[in-house]
């Protein structure tokens, strides 16, 4: 003879207690996706997931430098003529960001929008007046004088 403990209402909910615990267990495990950053150049576009991130809390200063030194590894096609548009999430420029170029801040004060336009010829020409192929942009989210995301982009001069 065989005994049913639990009745089939009771057996389903059960399950469906377990599913819901076994789909919450899943997300738990799952990494939140870093806010994203743009690049574009004319109707070619980049975007990547921050290269350091700390959930929006700052990066520990051990860390700064080499995630400045990082290379990039999405890379955008421009001229001389061209225009650079970048772009980020509003949770980005909420807190304000900055350019580097090279791994060294291009800029004193954190900007508040989510986008902007710049020349490419501003990035691929030095302080000495010398042209460059390349330039690894990098875009720095702030949250007072700390940092708390930093993207990276390679610019390739046209040939």
């Amino acid at each position: 003879m065989t005994v049913a403990f639990f009745s089939g209402r009771a057996r389903r909910a059960g399950v469906a207690l377990g599913a819901v615990s076994a789909g919450l267990l899943v997300l738990s495990a799952c990494d939140k996706p870093t806010p994203l950053a743009t690049v574009t150049v004319g109707s070619d576009s980049v975007n990547a997931e921050a290269t350091c991130y700390n959930d929006g809390k700052a990066i520990k200063e051990s860390q700064i430098q080499s995630c400045l030194n990082k290379k990039a590894e999405k890379t955008i096609t421009v001229s001389a003529d061209d225009r650079i548009r970048f772009g980020v999430d509003p949770e980005v420029a909420e807190n304000g960001w900055t350019l580097f170029i090279g791994g060294q801040q291009a800029e004193q004060e954190p900007y508040k929008k989510t986008y902007r336009s710049i020349p490419a010829s501003a990035f691929l020409s030095s302080q000495t007046g010398e042209t460059s192929n390349t330039a690894q942009i990098s875009i720095v989210e702030t949250s007072g004088k700390k940092l708390t995301g930093i993207w990276h982009f390679q610019l390739k001069k046209e040939s």
